[in-house]
């Protein structure tokens, strides 16, 4: 899978979405320009010690991301979209995008793409959740959708069994 931020504000929202990339195997695209530096200590802070770890292509701008990865097909996460992220089908490469906190995805790049545009559905007065929240459950989304792609389902128990 792939997550995209385009010209995202906050460094720890980032480095949250970086260890969730981590721990799905899935990369991370950063299209600039970046509210914040890519050493920032709250973006590590935030992607703990697997920050090292995670698959991150940084582009100066949407056209560099587009032509460095062959036009793809692009999911756009975002509240102006009659579809939900539950009605369209993802590949295991799919690209999912998230526009900057403070703004989304500028409506010049969703007009020409209705038939990708996603939202979470959610009660009316409130505008959107918080980004890295917002990722986790697309993200989660396209990766039940394709099974998991071989993730471990199952866990353990440390100091117990389980009953029954």
């Amino acid at each position: 899978m792939n997550i995209v931020l385009l010209e995202p504000e906050i460094a720890p929202n980032t480095g949250n979405i970086g260890r969730s990339c981590v721990a799905t195997n899935t990369t991370l695209h950063l299209i600039e320009p970046l509210g914040f530096k890519i050493d920032d200590k709250s973006l590590k802070r935030a992607g703990l010690d697997y920050w090292h770890a995670l698959d991150l292509k940084i582009y100066e701008n949407y056209n560099d991301f587009l032509n460095k990865n062959n036009n793809p097909t692009v999911f756009m996460a975002t509240t102006k979209s009659t579809q939900t992220y539950c009605d369209v089908s993802y590949k295991p490469d799919s690209f999912i995008m998230f526009g900057k906190e403070s703004k989304g995805i500028p409506e010049e790049l969703l007009v020409n793409n209705k038939e990708n545009c996603i939202r979470i559905p959610m009660i009316g007065q409130y505008r959107s959740l918080n980004l890295s929240n917002s990722v986790s459950i697309v993200l989660f989304e396209s990766l039940r959708q394709n099974n998991f792609l071989d993730f471990q389902t199952e866990g353990t128990l440390h100091n117990l069994t389980w009953k029954g």
